[in-house]
């Protein structure tokens, strides 16, 4: 008989805790968990979804921030054989029903929260309203809690209805894992399956380009500071996932600021930090204003990866010339669990591009009849390999077109230079078409944020009745800065055509942005 191939992620901390067994696996603050101890809790999370009568395949959505809970119930879903549908903590009663009931979750482990975020109101609200869930779940602060807001079942009482641990429930590696959803930004959100294999893949892929930077720490520590949100993809693969890989420290910081990441940094003597663009410029915000001494810093970094949304070049040299630590940037997409290129560690960087390919990973860049294009066109960056998605679930036309050809199709505007390095243009959402001529806001955007009285930017395509768009610039400007609207505009015609120099401007004490740090530029149209 042919011996079946089985995969299954939560295997990753199976490995960890035979081996590391006293290695610390989670930080928060003064709690810590070694290997073993979050071994023995994800076991008792899964005896008691078993004992709830959940079934392998069966989904299970989680809403938690980054708290020791999550990681507890993402592997505690994962060894039972279930797929985890996360959610962004954010999400409003009728948002999370949407993704209760397009996901179809038989059970739903939701944070208690707080009173700024009754997520264990707003969770319940959104349960009693889904016919097809059918338990309800409250991870309480106290570990200890026999009963949760109005009675409901806590995490404790969960793991005390199972029989003990139970072992890692084997599963097929085109088994869908997770269902991430996207951000839903052109229309309702989709829900993305990742694959035991898509996971898998992509945080060993990971931690292959990152670790060498990193294993050099004279103690031999891994330490991970995590301020991404671990129901994203990014948070999710390439820092609790990769940290697992290689038996790493997950250091978590559930509301990111940038004063903690500093104080944290130093602390744990992290040496890696992966985050988005905006979190890289609060920091360094932060200790220019705050007069930090980065010595200390500057001792415990020793890697960081960026992604999420494009780096611009001004303020990768500023944090990199400020921390003395080298960015690594790399791009991908929940679609692609997430990493699809990299700067590559044993290459040179290439400062404002994502880099190369990762091993195994085609990526091409198309027109529009999905014609590969030569270097220096500009064209849909289209990608296929071992960390494209099985598909949206329940949605096989969306799938079909987003798949079509082979290739996933990112719906990002690129182009590759002579040596092989992606250069990603824009989102083609995001492109302005103003009086019929293509204005990418990424490239105005890294010229703006180049002018010293501009600290954040964003531009954007609104309404014209002429000209169909008109081009818009978000302006935060920099402390102490007094530089007018007129003055700003009047420079923005000095470094860029006529054809796409903003002519409207509006000065903003902040930008809106997503829970994972990313400016919201649907807010701003």
């Amino acid at each position: 008989m042919e011996a079946a191939t089985t995969l299954n992620v939560a295997s990753l901390l199976d490995h960890q805790a035979r081996h590391r067994p006293v290695q610390e696996a989670v930080v928060l603050g003064g709690k810590r968990l070694t290997y073993a101890q979050l071994d023995a809790l994800v076991g008792r999370v899964a005896s008691g979804l078993r004992a709830l009568g959940l079934a392998p395949g069966d989904h299970v959505a989680l809403s938690c921030p980054n708290l020791p809970h999550f990681v507890v119930a993402y592997f505690g879903i994962l060894r039972a054989g279930c797929v985890v549908v996360p959610l962004n903590v954010l999400l409003k009663p009728r948002e999370i029903a949407y993704h209760l009931a397009d996901g179809d979750a038989r059970a739903y482990l939701c944070f208690e929260g707080t009173p700024e975020l009754p997520m264990a109101a707003w969770g319940r609200e959104a349960f009693d309203s889904v016919a097809g869930c059918e338990h309800f779940v409250v991870l309480t602060a106290d570990p200890a809690a026999a009963e949760g807001p109005g009675g409901a079942l806590t995490l404790g009482g969960l793991m005390a209805m199972g029989t003990g641990a139970v072992p890692t429930v084997p599963r097929s590696p085109l088994d869908t894992a997770v269902v991430l959803y996207t951000s839903g930004t052109t229309g309702q959100p989709k829900g993305a399956e990742l694959t035991h294999l898509n996971l898998w893949m992509n945080a060993a892929g990971v931690q292959l380009l990152s670790g060498s930077s990193i294993d050099v720490s004279p103690d031999g520590r891994n330490v991970h500071l995590v301020t991404l949100p671990l129901f994203h993809s990014f948070g999710q693969v390439c820092q609790m996932l990769s940290a697992f890989v290689h038996g790493g420290t997950l250091v978590l910081m559930p509301r990111f600021d940038p004063a903690a990441v500093v104080e944290t940094i130093v602390r744990e003597r992290v040496n890696f930090w992966a985050a988005v663009p905006t979190m890289f410029w609060a920091v360094a915000e932060h200790v220019k204003q705050a007069g930090t001494d980065v010595a200390p810093l500057r001792e415990s970094l020793r890697l960081c990866l960026s992604g999420g949304a494009a780096l611009p070049v001004e303020l990768l040299e500023r944090f990199t010339a400020l921390l003395g630590v080298r960015v690594l940037e790399g791009y991908g997409l929940s679609e692609t669990s997430p990493v699809a290129t990299f700067n590559h560690p044993h290459r040179p960087s290439r400062p404002g591009t994502v880099g190369q390919p990762i091993l195994g990973v085609e990526v091409a860049v198309v027109d529009r009849e999905d014609r590969p294009l030569p270097a220096g066109q500009r064209g849909e960056v289209v990608i296929r390999g071992h960390n494209v998605m099985k598909g949206y679930y329940k949605r096989p036309g969306p799938t079909a077109d987003a798949t079509r050809n082979g290739w996933f199709h990112s719906g990002d505007v690129g182009l590759f230079d002579e040596d092989g390095y992606l250069h990603l243009v824009d989102r083609m959402k995001d492109m302005v078409i103003r009086g019929g001529f293509n204005v990418y806001p990424r490239e105005l955007e890294e010229v703006l944020i180049t002018h010293p009285a501009v600290s954040l930017c964003a531009v954007v395509g609104v309404p014209d009745e002429r000209l169909g768009e008109e081009v818009k610039a978000f302006v935060v400007r920099a402390p102490g800065s007094a530089v007018t609207e007129a003055e700003l505009l009047a420079w923005c015609r000095e470094q860029f055509g006529a054809h796409k120099a903003p002519r409207l401007l509006e000065f903003r004490d902040a930008l809106p942005m997503t829970a994972t740090g990313k400016i919201l530029k649907r807010e701003l149209r």
